[in-house]
């Protein structure tokens, strides 16, 4: 019989599928999705591939609670930060110095790989739901802006955050990064300069 490593079986069986779901991050992380596999994370966690059947029954199962196990923190995060912020241009700072530096996290780069993977089509749209739920607070600190077309200016906001992560994967400095992301969302951002 094997070792149980918790107060109780159940407590187990999550500790051991939570270990399964952080060695599937960090997988994506440094290697991309193609080493995402059920065998890769049961070797990363010290199980047979037969045991982390127990948990999933396919890589893509495996894919979509890597997901559910990443993203939700990170949005939480986000929603955090922008929260904290006393007013609309306070938190969209908030919410762009956190999301960069989300960036240069594990998490991140797992959820990047996933971005350019060929998914399931359930996993896609959950990822889609994910990002929309991921960029409310920014949207709401845009809307208390007053910024025409806030819809539009969330979208291309987004789009600066992403080219910062992208920066900083590629080896720029984060703290250059972000000093430089915000100059030019404040520049954008700037009443004088709306059209």
């Amino acid at each position: 019989m094997p070792k149980i490593d918790a107060p109780t079986v159940a407590e187990h069986h999550s500790r051991r599928r939570a270990a399964l779901i952080d060695a599937g991050v960090a997988l994506l992380a440094e290697q991309g999705v193609d080493a995402l596999t059920l065998g890769a994370v049961g070797a990363a966690t010290g199980l047979a591939r037969s045991s982390v059947y127990q948990y999933f029954d396919s890589t893509p199962a495996l894919i979509a609670a890597v997901v559910e196990g990443a993203f939700p923190a990170a949005n939480a995060r986000l929603r955090t930060a922008a929260g904290r912020a006393s007013g609309p241009s306070a938190q969209v700072d908030a919410y762009v110095r956190t999301a960069i530096d989300l960036a240069s996290d594990q998490t991140h780069r797992s959820l990047h790989a996933l971005a350019t993977a060929d998914l399931p089509t359930e996993c896609r749209a959950r990822l889609a739901e994910l990002h929309q739920e991921q960029y409310a607070p920014l949207r709401a600190a845009v809307r208390g802006l007053g910024v025409a077309d806030g819809d539009l200016t969330t979208r291309l906001l987004v789009g600066f955050i992403r080219a910062a992560a992208q920066a900083i994967v590629e080896g720029a400095p984060p703290a250059r990064v972000k000093t430089r992301t915000l100059a030019l969302i404040h520049h954008g951002l700037d009443p004088s300069h709306q059209p």
